[in-house]
């Protein structure tokens, strides 16, 4: 700007309404030049005030936690960045190169359903993320699971969202495809699910089975993170074990504290089946000697000698 102003005062070159085709073509190519960088060098402050803006209000949201935020901020910057750009251009053809602009985007009337057909799934996927936005069914820290990948929401972009697994590894999700597929939020649930079947022995008798169940059931219900929907009951009786379905749920969202609750019910039931003297089902093959040198594997008998 200084350059162009000293070059004011000295009457040349000649302003941009004065300029016609008879003008030497270094002189038109400087101002052209001088137009240009004006055009960038004002798109470019906005980019920066952008990016200021965007970190005023992280700022802000770090004093007023919210998950949407989170959300929100990232996908509006790289919004206004794309609006910013697409205004410095279209300025750019008007300004610098004469090219009539509301013709250009009328044109693009027609020409755009050649283009529309061409990006089919870009324009999908971007529609897709505003519909992420309105109907809000994640945000970004939650666990989810879309199709056979599970992971937590790192960053909801333009055309896909970013999953960490538990693997750590990072898995790009087309937005089409969190809307399309049934999607699970794990971090939304109240509760978590424990189911599991306790194999006794053959050994154990009713009595002890009966006091089992019932002890098993208060020692689990003792829990303050568990809910009321305790179920643990004689469910089958098998050739190998006599089974005891086990079912409840632990009151909470967090992974590790669900792990704990779950460990510590496991060592109470342990305790509650060695207090009432039974014992718990083996899962391996039983070899008996045979007299005559012959053996027994618990499913067929055989004359082969036992090493």
């Amino acid at each position: 700007m200084t350059i162009y102003l000293a070059f004011q005062v000295l009457d040349y070159p000649v302003r941009s309404s004065e300029i016609t085709k008879h003008e030497p073509w270094p002189q038109v190519a400087l101002f052209r030049l001088y137009q240009v960088a004006i055009i960038t060098g004002v798109a470019w402050i906005a980019l920066r005030v952008v990016d200021f803006m965007v970190l005023v209000f992280r700022r802000r949201a770090e004093t007023h936690t919210s998950r949407l935020n989170d959300q929100l901020i990232p996908f509006a910057k790289d919004l206004l960045k794309v609006l910013v750009m697409t205004m410095a251009f279209l300025v750019l053809l008007s300004k610098v190169f004469g090219v009539n602009v509301t013709a250009l985007i009328g044109g693009l009337g027609i020409g755009g359903l050649a283009v529309a057909f061409a990006a089919k799934e870009s324009l999908e996927n971007l529609i897709a993320s505003f519909t992420i936005f309105l109907d809000r069914p994640f945000a970004v820290g939650d666990l989810v699971e879309v199709g056979a990948v599970t992971g937590t929401v790192e960053k909801v972009g333009f055309r896909s969202t970013r999953l960490r697994t538990a693997e750590k590894s990072y898995v790009t999700v087309p937005n089409k495809s969190m809307i399309d597929k049934p999607l699970d939020n794990l971090s939304l649930r109240t509760a978590r699910r424990v189911n599991f079947t306790l194999a006794l022995s053959h050994a154990t008798s009713s009595q002890q089975l009966h006091q089992i169940v019932e002890k098993g059931k208060h020692a689990i219900e003792d829990n303050p993170l568990v809910t009321k929907e305790v179920q643990i009951q004689f469910s089958a009786l098998t050739p190998a074990a006599k089974e005891i379905t086990v079912q409840y749920f632990v009151e909470t969202t967090n992974y590790d504290e669900y792990l704990a609750v779950k460990e510590e019910l496991n060592y109470r039931l342990v305790e509650v089946v060695e207090a009432a003297g039974g014992g718990f089902a083996s899962t391996g093959t039983t070899v008996v000697q045979l007299a005559g040198g012959g053996r027994f594997d618990g499913l067929n008998p055989t004359n082969t000698p036992v090493v």
